[in-house]
């Protein structure tokens, strides 16, 4: 295949991704098709998948509502689990955020609609200003005093005491507590004019890619690092560990109830268009 025929595909930096992506964009997955990778935030692969530039990408569940009507869910390679959600930080415990400044990772993320849902329940007066950022800015700037909460991701949940900071609130522990539901943060997607056949395809290399990043684990460890070299490799190792289980092999009937539950409330709650019946459907 040449470089033109590659599959164009934009997933994140971070050692989730890194590791679960290695073997098939190092042309290790036997007669998978090659990626042609571009390295994206959250926040800017949403808004890829909104104006439909990338063949496939990895994109927040909370976008979904947007853009299924050019893209597929794909089965596997994305992001949900237990224990792993969004947290709401602050420079002091127990602060009020009626009315105050929050800072998030994307208005289209999964960890916002989360805090949303959370806010509805516990901030009857309503937080105040909400502003976007790169989540990696999202620390500094509540410790600083830009903001007075920060609405984090990722590996964040390892390293927010370094700041100094305090966890006011668990978004995924509310979640599990409502539903007893996994936590969907992160889905692959790929664009339905690619046909049927071949998105059953990707799905397949991307549970292989998968399944051999678990099989030699040392295998991936140079492209994780390549791409989080600011992070300390135990807090990667942590990341990796977390984020990567079982849901990314095979969503399951657990995964698909999760993604459709999340979205549906959200939709009840006036956060995201509604979704089809069908929409969730892999071919």
């Amino acid at each position: 295949m040449t470089t033109a025929d590659a599959v164009r595909i934009a997933y994140s930096p971070c050692p989730n991704d890194t590791f679960v992506f290695d073997a098939w964009a190092h042309g290790r997955v036997p007669g998978a098709p090659a990626l042609d990778v571009t390295f994206a935030d959250i926040d800017v692969t949403n808004g890829m998948a909104e104006r439909g530039e990338f063949d496939v990408l990895k994109v927040s569940y909370a976008v979904l509502p947007w853009v299924l009507h050019d893209y597929a869910l794909l089965p596997c390679g994305g992001a949900l689990g237990r224990g792993c959600g969004p947290l709401v930080l602050t420079r002091e415990p127990g602060a009020d955020l009626t009315g105050k400044t929050v800072a998030v990772p994307s208005e289209r993320s999964t960890a916002y609609l989360l805090f949303r849902l959370w806010a509805a329940d516990v901030v009857p007066g309503g937080v105040g200003e909400v502003v976007v950022m790169p989540f990696d800015r999202i620390m500094p700037a509540v410790r600083d005093g830009e903001v007075d909460a920060g609405l984090v991701i990722h590996e964040a949940r390892f390293t927010y005491r370094n700041y100094g900071l305090h966890k006011l609130a668990d978004m995924g522990e509310h979640w599990e507590t409502a539903t007893g539901l996994p936590i969907p943060l992160g889905a692959i997607i790929a664009k339905r004019s690619l046909g049927e056949a071949r998105l059953r395809e990707l799905a397949a290399a991307a549970r292989t890619s998968v399944r051999m990043a678990w099989d030699e684990p040392e295998a991936s460890r140079p492209y994780v690092r390549e791409h989080a070299q600011e992070m300390d490799p135990a807090v990667a190792d942590q990341h990796i560990g977390l984020y990567v289980n079982e849901f990314t092999a095979d969503l399951g009937e657990d995964g698909y109830t999760a993604v459709r539950g999340l979205l549906e409330r959200a939709a009840a709650e006036g956060l995201v268009p509604p979704l089809g019946r069908d929409a969730l459907a892999f071919p």
